[in-house]
């Protein structure tokens, strides 16, 4: 276990956001009536993140340049940039078409916010209650109630509570088996769902793990097969991921109207490893930020004398978070799971 782990944010730390199904078409598109997202994310402002993105410029993205969420945004029409919540300049008219929750390190687990003191789950769905009242006074009752309730609600999160917390830390593995975490993390994924049902929310993806066994970063942490894939985080990741789907059932026929789906990227992620070739990548292994093998967020940009030159020819741009071209495929996947259930 890298003993650096404590310091990097993980792949896919949190993101919790939603489209907003009621405006109009654009033609070509891969979705249809989405005039707004809403998004929580990892966030980084610092080079070389962001070096592929417009003008160079880091603008908060744990990657080369745009994320999973921006090409969903895309994909429905939306803008490719998306404001931050808590940054004091937007309206809440800017904030109608798309607002960001970010925190980077965040888990289902307020402990795992604890390990790097950063906004917790809880915190940022109280967030998002204010922003429906907010909503609520700048737009009306009846025209909140449907922004709220004809989104699109995306979830992808619980990977850090398992690299950053409870194989990192041990006050977790003291207190829960792999197996009683599991369902621990579990329950607060679905106190989290019924909390956005009770405000309104209907229509929902929840994305599941990928094979975090296999990031660079845990790679090189790998005690037993120093260089390979963790098997032993890849078959939590599984069971997890069967889980979450057992508990998607149960909430759709617990909740009204609810609309949950899963995705799955475990798989997708899993393939670009094995063969990365087959998806126009040179290596799976190693990240294009210094070595590759355990800079991640500031330690990146100590090393930028070793960036890589071309990160399309990477599945990761530092040892934990992948490349924009690994992130369209991520969104392309996601986006082909919800599309056949909400369009």
């Amino acid at each position: 276990m890298s003993s650096l782990r404590r310091h990097l944010p993980c792949l896919i730390c949190c993101f919790f956001f939603f489209f907003l199904l009621h405006g109009g078409r654009r033609a070509g598109a891969a979705a249809g009536k989405v005039p707004a997202i809403i998004v929580f994310v990892a966030r980084s402002n610092f080079w070389p993140y962001g070096r592929d993105y417009a003008n160079g410029i880091a603008t908060g993205r744990f990657s080369n340049g745009r994320l999973a969420t921006e090409f969903i945004s895309e994909a429905f029409g939306l803008p490719p940039s998306i404001p931050a919540y808590l940054d004091a300049k937007c309206t809440i008219d800017q904030l109608a078409t798309g607002v960001s929750f970010a925190s980077a390190a965040t888990g289902l687990d307020n402990a795992t916010a604890g390990v790097l003191s950063v906004i917790t789950l809880s915190e940022q769905l109280a967030y998002f209650k204010e922003y429906t009242e907010r909503l609520r006074s700048s737009k009306g009752e009846a025209a909140a109630k449907e922004i709220i309730g004809e989104a699109l609600y995306i979830w992808s999160i619980g990977t850090n509570d398992f690299i950053e917390n409870y194989y990192n830390l041990p006050e977790r593995r003291m207190q829960y088996t792999v197996g009683e975490y599991e369902a621990y993390l579990l329950g607060l994924a679905e106190a989290a769902i019924r909390r956005v049902h009770a405000l309104g929310g209907r229509k929902m993806d929840f994305t599941g793990l990928t094979p975090m066994g296999c990031l660079p970063a845990e790679r090189i942490g790998n005690r037993g097969d120093p260089g390979e894939c963790n098997e032993e985080y890849n078959a939590v990741a599984r069971t997890f991921n069967a889980k979450l789907q057992g508990l998607v059932a149960k909430l759709n026929k617990d909740l009204p109207g609810l609309q949950l789906v899963f995705a799955d990227t475990y798989q997708l992620l899993a393939d670009v490893v094995k063969r990365p070739a087959d998806y126009g990548f040179d290596n799976a292994v190693q990240g294009c930020c210094g070595t590759g093998l355990f800079e991640a967020g500031y330690f990146c940009s100590f090393t930028t004398s070793m960036l890589c030159s071309n990160a399309n020819k990477y599945v990761f741009f530092d040892a934990i978070h992948p490349t924009e071209k690994m992130y369209k495929l991520l969104a392309d996947n996601v986006i082909n799971t919800t599309l056949h259930v909400f369009m």
